[in-house]
This record gives C-alpha cells, sequence and structure tokens, in this order.
C-alpha cells in the first residue's frame, strides 16, 4: 500500500458496514486505503501524510443532502427572512422595520401561511404595514407561492385571473380582482421576473459561503434538484478557483409544457459536469403542496382545493417521462399528495417494461406527504427511492392537527403523513435531505427531527405521528448509505470500506447513541470531501 495523505484516528467509526468497529482510516489520491486500529496507523504514514487523532469523536461517511437548491436558494432568500414570524403582527412588525430604499422594491422570504392565524392569505397586513404604493414580493416558506402588494401586481399588469399552462394560479375574490396570493411557478414569475437581478459577483460569492456553510455541517455531496439560470455558470467559475467543498449531482427541472426542444435540452445536459459535480437527472413536480391547495389528492381538501394534477394532462407528464427514462436519465418527481404519488408509481411502474437503456440510477419520488398504507409497499417492489425531509413534518405542522396543512387534509389524511418509519420498514430505499432553502439544511436537526418527530430542543412540543419515527442508525443511513444508494453509488461510496470514496464527516457526539437533542447541538471538528479538509475546527 502506498503512503497515505490523510490519517484520521477517533475513539468510534461507524463504517455501516458491519466490519468490527476500528479507530484508525487512512485515504489516499481521494479514496479510502486503510481501515484498522491506532497502533496500525505508523504502517500506513509517509513523509508527507497529515494525522489527526481526534481523540473521542465519531467519524461517519460522509453526509449526503438528498434534496438541494443552491442556484435557485440564492436567489430565493432575498431580503427579509420571515422563517420565525409567527402571526400577523408578526408580519405587519417585520415588514416596518425592514429597510427599503426610496422606490425600491420590500423583498422577504420563508413566510408560513400559520402566520395568518386562519385568516385568508391576502395582501391587507402588507397595505397595513407599508402602504398600497410599495412593490412587495414575499416568497412563502414552501417556494410554491407569493403574496405580493397592489402595487407589484400593477407593474406587473395582472389586474385578474389568468390561465397558464401548468395548474398556477393568481388567486382573485368573488368580484375577480387579485388578493395578492400568487400560486406555482408561472403565477409566481410575474413579478418575480421584475425584481432587480443580483450582480453575479455577489451572487457567486453568495454560493461560494452556502457551500462553505455546508461543510461545516458536515455534509459532503448534495443532490441539487434544479440546474436553471446560471447555474453552469456559477459552478464552472467557483471550480476554476479551486475545489468544491461539497460533491453535487444535479438533477434540471422539466416544467409542464416542455415539448419535445426542451427534452432534447435536458438529455444534452446531462453531458455537463466537473471535477465535483455533474448533470445527472431531470426533476419533474405531478403536484404543487397542500398548503397552497396545489397538491393532487383523490378527494379535495377542506377549501375544495387540491384537486388536480400540475400538468393539465398527465398523460404528458408520462410522455415526457418515457422519453428521458428510454436515453437512460433517472428521473426525480416531486409528489405530495396521494393521487400524485399514485399517478408517479404507476408511470414508473409502465417504465420497467418500456423498451430503451435503463438508468443505472433508480428513479426517485420526493416529499411523499400523504399516502395510503397500499402504496407504501410499491416503492421496494418497484425499487423507487424515497426521498424525505423530515423538518417539512416537524416545522410545519403540529400533533393536535391544528396547522394549516392539517387543518386542509382532515383528519385522516393527516393521520397517514410523512410516513417515513413505514417505508423503511417495508424494504424502501429512504434518502434524507433538507429542501433548501424551503428548511435550514444542518443535517444533525434534520436527523434528530427524524428520530423525534417534533423539532430538535423543543421537548416541550407533542411529536407528530411519533410511531412514524426512524430509529437513530435508520437517520444516520438515509444521509449516508442509502443517500449513495439513491445515487448508483453503493458500490463506491456511503460506507466506510476501501476502494470508496474518502468522504468522511466527524462528531463529536456519537450519532447513534447520543440523545437527539443533544446530538442536534454536535460540534463537526472535520469534515473530508474526495479526501481533502473542507472543514476544521481543531
Amino acid at each position: 500500500m502506498s503512503a497515505a495523505d490523510l490519517i484520521l484516528m477517533a475513539d468510534r467509526i461507524h463504517t455501516l458496514s458491519g466490519d468490527r468497529a476500528p479507530t484508525a482510516i487512512a485515504t489516499a489520491g481521494g479514496v479510502i486505503t486503510a481501515l484498522g486500529d491506532r497502533a496500525d496507523a505508523r504502517d500506513w504514514r509517509g513523509p508527507h501524510t497529515e494525522v489527526i487523532d481526534l481523540g473521542r469523536a465519531t467519524i461517519t461517511p460522509g453526509l449526503v443532502d438528498g434534496h438541494f437548491h443552491p442556484v435557485m436558494g440564492i436567489g430565493l432568500t432575498r431580503g427579509v427572512d420571515l422563517s420565525s414570524v409567527r402571526t400577523l403582527e408578526g408580519l405587519r412588525s417585520a415588514l416596518r422595520a425592514a429597510d427599503v430604499a426610496p422606490g425600491g422594491w420590500l423583498e422577504g422570504w420563508g413566510l408560513d401561511p400559520n402566520a395568518f392565524e386562519g385568516a385568508p392569505i391576502t395582501h391587507a397586513p402588507l397595505i397595513e404595514a407599508v402602504g398600497p404604493d410599495v412593490p412587495v414580493f414575499l416568497l412563502l416558506f414552501d417556494a410554491h407561492s407569493a403574496l405580493v402588494s397592489p402595487r407589484a401586481l400593477a407593474m406587473a399588469g395582472v389586474g385578474g385571473p389568468r390561465a397558464f399552462t401548468s395548474g398556477a394560479s393568481v388567486a382573485c375574490d368573488a368580484d375577480g380582482v387579485p388578493t395578492g396570493h400568487l400560486l406555482e411557478m408561472e403565477a409566481l414569475d410575474l413579478v418575480r421576473t421584475l425584481l432587480p437581478d443580483d450582480a453575479p459577483a455577489e451572487r457567486r460569492a453568495r454560493l461560494a459561503g452556502l457551500l462553505r456553510r455546508m461543510a461545516a455541517c458536515g455534509l459532503t455531496a448534495a443532490n441539487g434538484m434544479d440546474f436553471e439560470g446560471d447555474s453552469l455558470e456559477l459552478f464552472r467559475s467557483l471550480e476554476d478557483d479551486g475545489e468544491l467543498p461539497v460533491r453535487w449531482r444535479f438533477a434540471p427541472f422539466v416544467m409542464p409544457g416542455t415539448g419535445r426542444d426542451g427534452l432534447d435540452a435536458v438529455i444534452a445536459q446531462q453531458r455537463l459536469g466537473g471535477r465535483r459535480w455533474r448533470v445527472e437527472g431531470a426533476k419533474f413536480m405531478i403536484d404543487g403542496t397542500v398548503d397552497g391547495g396545489t397538491a393532487w389528492l383523490d378527494e379535495p381538501d377542506t377549501h375544495g382545493e387540491s384537486t388536480a394534477c400540475l400538468w393539465p394532462d398527465p398523460r404528458d407528464y408520462t410522455a415526457a417521462a418515457t422519453v428521458l427514462a428510454g436515453h437512460g436519465i433517472p428521473l426525480v418527481t416531486h409528489a405530495i399528495g396521494d393521487a400524485g404519488i399514485r399517478y408517479v408509481l404507476d408511470t414508473y411502474a409502465a417504465l420497467a417494461r418500456t423498451p430503451g437503456r435503463p438508468s443505472r440510477v433508480p428513479h426517485r419520488i420526493e416529499h411523499l406527504e400523504t399516502m395510503p398504507s397500499e402504496l407504501i409497499g410499491r416503492f421496494a417492489a418497484l425499487d423507487v427511492t424515497a426521498g424525505m425531509q423530515p423538518t417539512h413534518c416537524t416545522g410545519y405542522t403540529r400533533a393536535d392537527h391544528s396547522d394549516n396543512w392539517s387543518a386542509r387534509l382532515g383528519k385522516r389524511r393527516a393521520d397517514r403523513a410523512f410516513r417515513a418509519r413505514d417505508l423503511r420498514e417495508n424494504g424502501a430505499r429512504l434518502a434524507l435531505g433538507s429542501d433548501w432553502p424551503i428548511a435550514a439544511f444542518d443535517p444533525r436537526a434534520i436527523m434528530a427531527a427524524a428520530r423525534l418527530r417534533r423539532p430538535a430542543g423543543e421537548p416541550h412540543v407533542e411529536p407528530v405521528l411519533p410511531e412514524q419515527a426512524l430509529t437513530a442508525r435508520m437517520a444516520l443511513e438515509g444521509y449516508t448509505s442509502e443517500a449513495a444508494a439513491a445515487a448508483g453509488l453503493a458500490g463506491r461510496s456511503g460506507r466506510l470500506r476501501p476502494g470508496h470514496h474518502a468522504d468522511l464527516t466527524v462528531f463529536d457526539l456519537d450519532p447513534l447513541t447520543a440523545a437527539p437533542d443533544e446530538f442536534a447541538e454536535s460540534p463537526i471538528p472535520l469534515t473530508v470531501t474526495d479526501g481533502s479538509i473542507t472543514h476544521r475546527t481543531r
């Protein structure tokens, strides 16, 4: 064996391979070269080997976020952070305190619809806070809806309902006057295209800072669920200046109305990549959100909404998916409601019987917010990855069903929510993530929430459907071995074995034995991606 580039030693190393527990690991050339005891490390050293003894720390395979929007996210998280707003008065206060240049836009993001306290979601509090003449664009937490002011609507020329290619809509009152609530991407873009652009240098700096913060949380890789706008330029530019601290797999969007030219463009994008990033996949949305009334449910929600596919004709989704799958492209589909999940599973089942070049990477369904038991077993049977974000449940729903999401669904459907444990126990591959910027990306808090079914650090909060809690090992696997298998990398990543990628995360506390609330605060002394230290505190 050639000399190691890096040797790490720690009291606990969780290989997730079922092997005996080592206390030392060596890497060279971006791969793991040896595992053993501290005494063995003497034989792995060379004149240029860096050796770090981490003492009582715990080393695990590198953490992978299953669902992330890096470039879209740096554009969405502009203006006032409204994620902590819980009441209408809190919203008005936050808007009054915002620093807005004369004649400029007031932007905000992360607004939870529960802040409206059961009142209709309209621009009334915006008018009360800043008056009718300020252009305001507030992105709601799900990024599928926005609240805009009368001035913003006027600037966009929106004076009534609009027809869209997708299931988007401009919410209007009984007289056909827009309320300020815009639902889904095409409607949001009516106003969003008017917002001032960030300077390219500023966007590049924000993305670089984001990647550094991700590494500081122990993340070594992530799945980018879009590749729009200036994504290519940004990632090429960052990689021109050095190695990325986080690996990326990207799946460009395929939106309703995409024709053959658009599909050919997605096919061509699959050739793009760099040293630590590549395009591999295509991202669809079969429906919207429960909170916005745009999910696709078997039965209407309590507002009479969420009854339709985001694609006006679902068969167009199937046709587009068939074209891309025939080129060996792995598909990712956002599916929130029971009808949407069922339709996507049916589509994937048909793809397995369709001639073409099969993907080496399993197809995925993301979010899976409410579904009946008869759908659970189909994930393993069809080899479909379930992608879930535990803090979507713990951050925005309540055990007593008093939140907007649960109230819209009603008790029966809210009682079959975010069924992570059922999926795992029925053999499904379960990859965990954040969906940043929809929710914070710190994997420690997300793994803790997956175990607690409530926010980490809030023991007074009643767990939401605690029978769906994951074990500590399941939560760690969702960020490591399950994530690797979801990317078709089970033989090269996700476990600590010689020949596997040298992606490592180091915790002060043991993720398998520490109490979840305590683990959520565990320091990260070191992160290693591709054998290189991307974050260190000691």
